[in-house]
């Protein structure tokens, strides 16, 4: 049932990535990851540690992960190996995981280098 469920999850998957760098621009969508990662960050480690993640699961809608989820997805995007994402390693993972931004990418850094030229 596991492997349903996932299969599942991933067909509901919807990326809204794109569509954000289309209407926010390159600048404005960084700036949204970062106010993501502020919301999901402890304050005083300044960094999305696994109980800062658990603790704000629900903004995400996932409330109904287990701890081992949680810990799978700090392990993913943690770069440096301290079990906690920095806001570098938090926009990296917000990328990768996006198949439409990774599709796009150079598309869209073209048009910001040809906007800076104009």
């Amino acid at each position: 049932m596991a492997a349903h469920e996932s299969t599942m999850s991933a067909v509901d998957f919807e990326d809204y990535f794109p569509s954000m760098i289309v209407r926010l621009g390159a600048e404005g969508f960084i700036g949204e990851l970062c106010n993501g990662f502020q919301l999901l960050m402890d304050c005083e480690k300044g960094l999305i540690t696994f109980e800062s993640l658990k603790r704000n699961s629900f903004l995400l809608g996932l409330q109904d992960m287990g701890d081992e989820e949680f810990v799978c997805m700090l392990r993913e995007g943690d770069l440096d190996g301290d079990g906690n994402l920095n806001q570098l390693e938090f926009c990296i993972l917000m990328f990768r995981l996006s198949p439409g931004l990774m599709d796009g990418s150079k598309q869209w850094v073209q048009a910001e280098v040809d906007n800076v030229m104009i």
